[in-house]
């Protein structure tokens, strides 16, 4: 009975230090998104949408930066970092328009094509899916080895 409080008390004590470790960095990530909005404000006066735009980006993030914190050390880790990569480049084209983005003020029609931007930032984007996939299989196989030693 002993032992299973104190391994509960281990479970219960890693599990705060990842929530800790989780709120701080999504309190950190809030704080710089809160000193960007003040510089981007402007941009947002001209783009009626941008701010949206912004918004529920940092909230999807920072809630997929939460939970692979608090997944921290099994499998789900590194499909949250997987999820978060592929949400980057997904909500990239999605938001760019597919990279030519237009805007209208008074009677000037401004285009202006972002497509390198996108290639780079989509490229960037799968790199991080592909580190994710292989510290994934990195896991795997590390679990896979300390199991077969355990029984040989």
């Amino acid at each position: 009975m002993t032992e299973e409080r104190r391994d509960f008390k281990k479970r219960l004590q890693k599990f705060t230090r990842k929530a800790l470790k989780a709120t701080i960095k999504g309190i950190v990530f809030y704080g710089i998104y809160f000193v960007l909005s003040m510089f981007l404000a402007p941009v947002s006066e001209m783009v009626p949408s941008f701010q949206q735009m912004i918004e529920v980006f940092v909230m999807v993030y920072i809630f997929l930066m939460i939970i692979g914190e608090l997944t921290a050390g099994t499998i789900f880790h590194h499909f949250f970092n997987g999820a978060k990569a592929l949400f980057v480049i997904l909500y990239l084209i999605f938001a760019l328009n597919g990279g030519i983005v237009g805007i209208t003020v008074q009677n000037v029609n401004l285009i202006v094509d972002l497509r390198l931007f996108l290639v780079v930032t989509m490229l960037l984007g799968l790199l991080g899916l592909a580190k994710s996939v292989l510290q994934a299989i990195n896991f795997l196989n590390k679990e896979q080895n300390t199991y077969t030693s355990k029984f040989s």
